[in-house]
């Protein structure tokens, strides 16, 4: 008859000990080295958005925007009776079509077919508001818009994509 008593265990050796010692440490170093890829990767991705962010501040556009365009375009930008609703305009304009826009155009609404001699005379009485209407003025001349041009765009491109709500940004 055999006998079926169980074997005593083998002796364990300092190797067969350091094996789940090792099998741990391989795991953590590839977590950690995954980790790491995902950081790396992050770093073209947060360039990548700066980039495409809008030159200037959100709040110093708020600002300047309610000083000089809000009581046309509204308070948010929205507008009004006077003016269109910007966010609407801005959102598939550039930068430099704004500023361009923004600093340098007129838009008279005076009758087709004035002669010159009626156009000056026309153009007297929209400037004393007489007459006709003045649509969007260019700011090239003032000083605050000039300077902070950028940060105007900034602040209508933020309404423009959603990203900024009506009433004040944060400074």
């Amino acid at each position: 008859m055999q006998d079926l008593t169980p074997l005593p265990p083998l002796p364990r050796t300092a190797a067969s000990r350091r094996r789940p010692l090792t099998a741990l440490g391989l795991s953590i170093a590839l977590a950690l080295a995954g980790c790491g890829v995902t950081v790396q990767n992050r770093l073209p991705a947060e360039a990548l958005a700066r980039q495409n962010k809008a030159p200037g501040t959100v709040y110093t556009g708020w600002r300047v925007f309610q000083d000089k365009c809000a009581r046309c375009h509204g308070a948010d930008a929205s507008g009004s009776a006077q003016a269109p609703d910007l966010s609407l305009r801005v959102r598939d304009m550039g930068a430099r079509r704004f500023m361009a826009l923004v600093l340098s155009r007129y838009d008279w609404a005076l009758p087709a077919g004035t002669d010159a001699t009626g156009r000056e005379a026309q153009l007297e009485a929209v400037l004393q508001g007489r007459q006709g209407a003045l649509t969007m003025p260019a700011w090239q001349g003032e000083p605050v818009v000039t300077a902070h041009i950028a940060d105007l765009y900034a602040y209508l491109a933020a309404r423009a994509d959603g990203s900024q709500g009506p009433g004040r940004p944060a400074p």
